[in-house]
C-alpha cells in the first residue's frame, strides 16, 4: 500500500500507457498521419507549422532499434506522449502549494486569539491522504481517457506531443505563480525561465500553444501587479521564449535547402518561413463567418457530453467548488477552457476535436476539485472514504466502457488495405491524380517514402498544385512528370507570386493556367506512363464542366480509379482480388472509402456490361455483395446476380 501511496503518479501514467497499446494502431490510419510519420522518418518538413520539434524527436525515435514497423514505432511514441502528459498533468495539480489550498491539510490550522473575518475557504473540513489521492488519480484518469485525449494517444500526430507540452506548461506555470521573482532570472531552478521553455518547446511544435497565454497572463499580473519589476521580469521571459524558438524553427530553411522528399512550403526564404509558420494557406477557414462559429460552437456543444460521459457529473460538482478551494488557480483553468473554445470554434475545419485538448485538460482539473466535494457531501462517517473510491471507480469504469469503442484503433489497417491495393491496381511507372488526401495520398507518403512501396508510382495532389512549392517538390521526386509543361509552370509560379503574397492577382489567368497544368501532365505523359485519375475528379471537377479532357481523350472505370486512354475500345481491368479489413467502428472516413470502392466497382461492372462482357461483370458485382453488402447495386448489376 505504501508503494502505490508513494509511486501513485507514476502507476497512473504507466496504467495508461498499457491501455492505450491495447488501443493502439497497427499502421497508418487517416488524415496526416502518413505525411507526418513520413517526414518524422526522413527529416522532411511537415504542412504548416511545419512542427520542426515533433519531427525532431520523432527522427531519432524512429531510428532506435525497437522490433517494430516504423509506423508503428511512431504510434508507439504518441502513446508515450499522452501518458507522459498524464504523469505531469498529476504532478502540477498535486504540486498546488497548500497555502494555495490550505483546506486540505490533514493538520488543523491553529487558533489565532486575534478576531478576523473568516476566509471562505477555511470552511472546508480536512481531507483525508487517501482521498487526495483518489481525487488526484481520478484527475489523471478524467483527462486520460477523455475521447479526444485518447485518440491522440492511438496513432502519430502532433497533438500527442503537445497534449504533453501544455500539461508541463501548466505544471511550471502553476509553480511559477506560486514563486516569487528570482535574482537570477537564468537559474535552472528559476520556475519562470522553466515556463519560458516549455511554452517555446509548445510553440516549437504547434502554434495552438498560444491558447493558454490568457491564462497565464492572468495569473503574472495577479501575482506580480503592474509595475516596472514585473515589466522586467516580463521581457526576459519573451527574451529567453524568442531566443529558444528562432533556434528550433531554423529547422525549415536549413533542412528546406537540402531538398528533401517532403519539403512542404520549401522555406527557404524569410518570406516563405513566416508564410509556412504562420499557417498563411490555412488562414483562409479562421474567423471566416459568424456562421462557421456558429457551427462550430454547436458541434462542441454536442460533442461535450460524449467526451466525458459520467465523468460530467464530478466535474459539474467541482467546478462550483473549486473557486472555494483555489480561487486564483480555479480561474486560471476557467481562462484556458473559455479561450480555448472562443478560438477553436472560429476554425472552420471538419477534424477540430483536437483544438479543444485544452479545454478538455481544464475539465480534469475540476473534476479534481468534484472528488473532494463528494467526499464532504458523504453524511455516513463511517464510510465516507469506501464510498467515495466506490463512485470515482465506477464512474471511471463507466466512462471506459462507453468510450473504449469509440477510440480502440488495434484493428485499423484500413487505410494500409486501401493505399496499397489501390496502388498495387495500376501498372508500373503510372501516374495517379487525386485529391484523396485523407485517405489514400498522405497514408502514400509513408509507404512509399518509408516502406520504399511501389515507388515507381508517380501521385500527384492535384489541390497541392495551387502552390508553388510543390512544383519543387515534384521536381526533386519525379522530374519526368512536368517537362511537357515547364512554359505553363513558370508562367503559373509568376502569377502565383502575387496571390501568396496578399496583392492583388488575376484570378481568371491562375485558373486558366492551373486547369492547362493539368490535362498537360496527363497529355504530355500518356504515350510514355499509364495515367489514372481518381473518381473524385470525375464526380465534382468534370461533372460540373471545370476540368475537361482534349477531344480524343477517353475515361475507362479501372478497379479504383479511371484509367485516361486515347482510343475508344475496350480496355481490360485486374481481378478485383484484394481485401480492405474494415474495422467494425466505421467513421465517416471509413464510410467514404467503402464508398469510393463500391462505386467504382460497380462503374467497372456497367462497364464490362455494356461491352458485351456479362461474366465479368459479375465477378465485380459478387465483389461488392461480398465486401459492401449495405451498398446497393444498381437495377442492371442486380439482375446479373440472380
Amino acid at each position: 500500500m505504501n508503494f502505490i501511496r508513494n509511486n501513485f503518479v507514476w502507476l497512473s501514467g504507466l496504467t495508461l500507457f498499457i491501455i492505450y497499446l491495447i488501443t493502439l494502431a497497427p499502421s497508418v490510419v487517416q488524415i496526416d498521419a502518413g505525411e507526418l510519420a513520413a517526414v518524422q522518418a526522413t527529416l522532411g518538413i511537415a504542412h504548416p507549422t511545419g512542427y520542426p520539434l515533433f519531427t525532431l524527436i520523432g527522427y531519432l525515435f524512429s531510428k532506435l532499434p525497437l522490433p517494430f514497423s516504423t509506423i508503428l514505432q511512431l504510434n508507439i511514441l504518441a502513446s508515450i506522449w499522452c501518458a507522459s502528459a498524464v504523469v505531469i498533468f498529476i504532478l502540477a495539480i498535486k504540486n498546488i502549494k497548500t497555502t494555495e489550498i490550505q483546506n486540505l491539510s490533514s493538520k488543523p490550522e491553529k487558533k489565532s486569539r486575534k478576531k478576523t473575518i473568516p476566509q471562505k475557504e477555511n470552511f472546508n473540513p480536512p481531507i483525508p491522504e487517501i482521498i487526495k489521492t483518489a481525487a488526484l488519480i481520478f484527475a489523471g484518469f478524467v483527462v486520460g481517457l477523455n475521447k479526444t485525449f485518447w485518440a491522440q494517444s492511438t496513432s502519430v500526430e502532433v497533438y500527442s506531443l503537445h497534449a504533453f507540452l501544455i500539461c508541463l506548461t501548466l505544471l511550471f506555470a502553476i509553480k511559477a505563480y506560486q514563486s516569487g521573482y528570482s535574482e537570477n532570472f537564468f537559474s535552472i531552478k528559476n520556475p519562470w525561465l522553466l515556463l519560458s521553455i516549455a511554452l517555446a518547446l509548445g510553440f516549437a511544435n504547434h502554434m495552438t500553444t498560444l491558447l493558454i497565454l490568457p491564462g497565464i497572463a492572468y495569473l503574472y499580473f495577479s501575482k506580480f501587479r503592474f509595475n516596472k519589476p514585473a515589466f522586467t521580469n516580463l521581457l526576459l521571459l519573451i527574451t529567453s521564449f524568442i531566443g529558444l524558438l528562432i533556434i528550433f524553427y531554423l529547422y525549415l530553411p536549413l533542412r528546406a535547402a537540402q531538398q528533401p522528399s517532403i519539403n512542404w512550403g520549401n522555406a527557404t526564404d524569410l518570406d516563405k518561413i513566416l508564410r509556412h509558420i504562420s499557417g498563411k494557406q490555412y488562414q483562409v477557414w479562421i474567423f471566416s463567418s459568424i456562421e462557421a462559429s456558429k457551427k462550430q460552437l454547436a458541434y462542441f456543444i454536442n460533442n461535450f457530453p460524449s467526451e466525458f460521459t459520467f465523468i460530467l457529473i464530478p466535474a459539474v460538482i467541482g467546478f462550483f467548488s473549486s473557486f472555494n478551494y483555489s480561487k486564483k488557480i480555479s480561474v486560471f483553468f476557467l481562462i484556458c477552457f473559455i479561450s480555448t473554445v472562443l478560438y477553436s470554434i472560429n476554425y472552420d475545419i471538419s477534424d477540430i476535436d483536437s483544438y479543444f485538448l485544452l479545454a478538455y485538460i481544464s475539465v480534469g482539473y475540476f473534476s479534481f476539485w468534484g472528488v473532494i466535494k463528494i467526499f464532504n457531501l458523504i453524511n455516513v462517517e463511517s464510510q465516507k472514504i469506501k464510498i467515495t473510491l466506490a463512485l470515482s471507480a465506477l464512474i471511471l469504469i463507466l466512462h471506459f466502457g462507453f468510450t473504449y469503442g469509440k477510440v480502440n484503433q488495434s484493428g485499423n489497417y484500413v487505410y494500409q488495405d486501401y493505399t496499397k491495393a489501390l496502388i498495387n491496381s495500376v501498372p508500373k511507372n503510372s501516374i495517379i491524380l487525386s485529391y484523396q488526401w485523407d485517405y489514400f495520398v498522405s497514408a502514400s507518403y509513408y509507404f512509399q517514402n518509408v516502406e520504399g512501396f511501389r515507388k515507381d508510382i508517380t501521385i500527384v495532389d492535384k489541390e497541392l498544385l495551387r502552390r508553388s512549392w510543390y512544383f519543387n517538390q515534384i521536381e526533386t521526386n519525379h522530374p519526368f512528370l512536368l517537362k511537357g509543361v515547364a512554359s505553363e509552370v513558370q508562367l503559373f509560379k509568376e502569377a502565383l507570386i502575387p496571390f501568396e503574397s496578399d496583392e492583388p492577382f488575376n484570378s481568371n489567368l491562375l485558373e486558366s493556367l492551373y486547369q492547362r497544368i493539368i490535362i498537360g501532365i496527363l497529355t504530355t505523359n500518356i504515350d510514355s506512363h499509364d495515367v489514372f485519375i481518381a473518381p473524385e475528379l470525375v464526380d465534382n471537377e468534370m461533372q460540373q464542366g471545370q476540368l475537361k479532357l482534349p477531344q480524343g481523350y477517353f475515361l475507362v472505370p479501372d478497379l479504383f480509379l479511371y484509367r485516361v486512354v486515347k482510343e475508344s475500345k475496350y480496355i481490360p481491368a485486374p481481378e478485383p482480388n484484394f481485401k480492405i479489413r474494415m474495422p467494425e467502428e466505421k467513421d465517416k472516413y471509413v464510410l467514404n472509402i467503402q464508398s469510393f470502392v463500391a462505386s467504382m466497382l460497380s462503374r467497372r461492372a456497367l462497364y464490362e456490361l455494356q461491352n458485351g462482357y456479362p461474366d465479368r461483370a459479375k465477378v465485380y458485382a459478387e465483389k461488392i455483395v461480398s465486401d459492401f453488402p449495405d451498398y446497393g447495386l444498381p437495377p442492371g448489376l442486380a439482375d446479373i446476380l440472380k
